[in-house]
């Protein structure tokens, strides 16, 4: 059921329809994002350059994806009042946005009743799941990821976007 993980780049580049990604934590402490959360913090500025170093790689890869037709999703599901990483994230979205993605956000308290997978996660094309594993404070874990093909998961975890995603308001409508 568990298979080696492919590279990221590899399982977007392949995708033929969708590509969608479900978020749960209030923050995430991944050591490339601490300087840019950091002057977040100190000057409420993020880095909103698609062709900037931080962004460059990604939005070449969204845009290079939704060009083919593929639909990439992105819901995050947060607590309110929101954290500092969650205002950090909604300012920079824009640049996911421009790039091609769709993003919702849900409040947690509007997710009681849904049945979650214990990890954020990604779907491609309905079949093929790449789970992110982090530690407590946010950190990529080790193993950092885990991937399946198993047609169970994908469903469970697709039908699970699908649930935040129909709930979920839109990136321009949602205020933090």
């Amino acid at each position: 059921m568990w298979l080696n993980v492919p590279d990221f780049d590899q399982l977007l580049r392949s995708a033929q329809h969708s590509a969608l990604h479900l978020e749960m934590r209030d923050v995430y402490g991944v050591p490339d994002e601490a300087p840019a959360v950091e002057r977040f913090r100190e000057t409420g500025e993020s880095d909103l350059d698609p062709d900037s170093e931080y962004w460059h790689e990604w939005t070449a890869m969204v845009r290079e994806a939704t060009t083919r037709g593929v639909a990439v999703r992105r819901a995050r599901i947060v607590s309110e009042p929101v954290t500092l990483y969650t205002r950090y994230l909604h300012a920079m979205t824009r640049v996911n946005v421009e790039a091609g993605e769709d993003v919702r956000w849900l409040p947690r308290h509007r997710a009681s009743d849904l049945a979650l997978p214990g990890n954020d996660f990604w779907v491609f094309d309905g079949r093929a799941v790449r789970f992110n594993h982090f530690t407590g404070d946010g950190d990529w874990a080790d193993p950092r990821t885990s991937y399946t093909e198993d047609a169970d998961v994908a469903k469970l975890c697709a039908s699970a976007f699908e649930a935040v995603w129909e709930r979920a308001t839109p990136h321009a409508l949602y205020a933090v």
